[in-house]
């Protein structure tokens, strides 16, 4: 039942404890102070043995007789103790301390307390002057967090003719907002300043990275084919041809290796099971896989090595390399042999390696190569120094023998005749060597 306004001020003016009152002080510490007050003259009333006072809430209503109270006296305590200590020195910071969320700072003054990571609001930056005024000290302050952020601001209250026409002339800021557009994945803006600015191979670049984010290799193919014809330069043109082609022939690979496959039809298959699909990977990973698989295919078939080194133009070195290293994990050593073998126009065969036979030897030895295989390659490098060392680190003790034989060197032979095993092939051969006078 409701009291008359007369009877409900008269309760309160006459409430054992003073109610909160929301008079003309605004300020947090004030009304802590108060509510503090009141606690404490609860507890004075629950301190004083002589009085019979009734206990009261906060309510003003009456709860029974007073006794003994506690619950008041701890809070109390933690009102004293916690939030005076806690509380009230962050209460009565200077409302100057505030002035970031007011609007009284300068552009520039704005721009020096976000450089120091004060919260700032650009809110009050209405006018595209103001605007402008404020970018360009954030552009002065060399900040790029800072730019960035009045960027964000921009693009989020200006109009994009406006904002693109503004930073055509101030091209820091815009070279800001391009990453930005690039790194948040923000395609259809960043499309739209650079065709502004009249960028067509960049607008093409970007076109063309969407590929990225199509997983059917069918799609991908499709819009690889129609990036073709987009504005780019000679150089990228002709590597946007390629990824198209490459991607095309990975297809009819993949479909023909997976039918072989499931059918049990090649014995390479069955001997080497394929570890994942050839589709969306590199040129070199591609030209390694149909080395591995589709060494000895003719040359017009799309798997074929050959095919793959003349359609994509790999350098002789590349394929060379790539093919070691296929035929050597296979430990198809005939391969290898005839990798290296050529002839001249009178009918002699030499070896010849564009990688250079050291590297020949490190590919063959990681692949577990067997030492004659090894020998054979070691005495093919033509530096002195560099064949003594592959061959004394990979025990090939004949080379080692051989090259100091030739050098006539008695010392190297009869130091290295300690490193071998006594009573072997090779001891014998370093004695034989070192009585021929």
């Amino acid at each position: 039942m409701s009291r008359p306004r007369a009877d409900e001020e008269e309760y309160w003016h006459s409430s054992k404890c003073r109610a909160f009152t929301f008079d003309d002080e605004d300020d947090e510490l004030c009304q802590l102070k108060e509510s503090k007050r009141a606690v404490n003259s609860l507890r004075d009333i629950v301190d004083d043995e002589e009085d019979e006072l009734e206990k009261v809430s906060w309510s003003g209503e009456p709860v029974g007789r007073r006794n003994k109270l506690p619950s008041l006296q701890s809070l109390s305590d933690a009102l004293s103790d916690t939030g005076v200590k806690n509380y009230a020195p962050e209460l009565r910071r200077p409302k100057a301390e505030y002035k970031d969320y007011s609007s009284d700072w300068s552009p520039k003054d704005t721009v020096r307390r976000m450089q120091r990571g004060k919260v700032c609001s650009l809110e009050r930056f209405r006018s595209l002057q103001d605007k402008l005024v404020l970018l360009d000290e954030a552009v002065a302050g060399h900040d790029g967090n800072v730019i960035t952020a009045v960027l964000i601001f921009l693009k989020r209250t200006l109009r994009r003719e406006i904002l693109f026409r503004e930073l055509e002339v101030r091209q820091v800021a815009l070279c800001h907002l391009i990453h930005f557009l690039k790194e948040t994945g923000e395609q259809k803006m960043l499309l739209d300043l650079l065709r502004f600015l009249d960028r067509t191979e960049e607008v093409a670049l970007s076109q063309y990275r969407e590929h990225l984010n199509i997983q059917d290799v069918e799609k991908k193919r499709e819009f690889l084919k129609g990036c073709i014809g987009l504005p780019f330069s000679p150089e990228d043109i002709s590597h946007i041809q390629d990824h198209y082609t490459l991607l095309e022939r990975q297809i009819i690979i993949e479909a023909n290796d997976r039918r072989l496959e499931t059918a049990g039809q090649s014995e390479i298959f069955q001997k080497y099971p394929r570890k994942a699909s050839i589709l969306n990977m590199p040129l070199v990973t591609t030209l390694f896989y149909s080395c591995f698989y589709h060494y000895t295919e003719a040359e017009g078939t799309f798997s074929s090595p050959t095919n793959l080194k003349k359609t994509f133009k790999i350098p002789d070195k590349q394929y060379v390399l790539t093919a070691l290293a296929a035929r050597a994990k296979l430990r198809a050593w005939e391969d290898v042999d005839a990798l290296f073998t050529t002839k001249n126009w009178l009918g002699y065969t030499k070896k010849k390696a564009p990688i250079g036979f050291h590297r020949v030897v490190e590919i063959l030895q990681r692949n577990n190569a067997p030492v004659q295989v090894l020998q054979e390659y070691v005495r093919l490098v033509e530096d002195v120094e560099t064949r003594l060392n592959l061959a004394t680190k990979y025990k090939c003790h004949d080379v080692v023998i051989d090259t100091y034989r030739d050098l006539k060197d008695r010392i190297q032979l009869m130091a290295y005749k300690c490193k071998v095993e006594r009573g072997s092939a090779e001891e014998e051969k370093i004695n034989s060597i070192l009585n021929n006078t």
